[in-house]
């Protein structure tokens, strides 16, 4: 399967919802949030923080509801996820999973 640059997938996912529907954050913000650590490539800036880049879209998903429940304990992680929303975590999910993994 060919794998799309990711600027390419941002821009796809932002019309997430289809037709009709109103998507009611930037995804491209919400991404940069998560890019200073992770990378906008999903890959992670030092060897404690993890690759996203390939990851099955519903073991992040699950992991960043875990993250905001306090379910899965990590001091940066809970409060880089106490904000996000349902739709956030999924869309977040699907960009990172579709990234080529390394």
């Amino acid at each position: 399967m060919k794998r799309l640059p990711s600027a390419v997938l941002l821009l796809s996912l932002a019309c997430v919802g289809g037709a009709g529907a109103e998507q009611k954050y930037d995804l491209a913000k919400v991404v940069a949030e998560c890019a200073a650590c992770h990378g906008p490539e999903g890959i992670g800036n030092d060897v404690e923080i993890p690759n996203l880049a390939g990851q099955h879209d519903q073991y992040l998903y699950t992991q960043l509801q875990h993250f905001k429940s306090g379910r899965r304990p990590h001091k940066e992680m809970a409060f880089e996820s106490r904000h996000l929303t349902d739709d956030e975590m999924r869309d977040l999910a699907r960009y990172y999973s579709q990234l080529p993994a390394r």
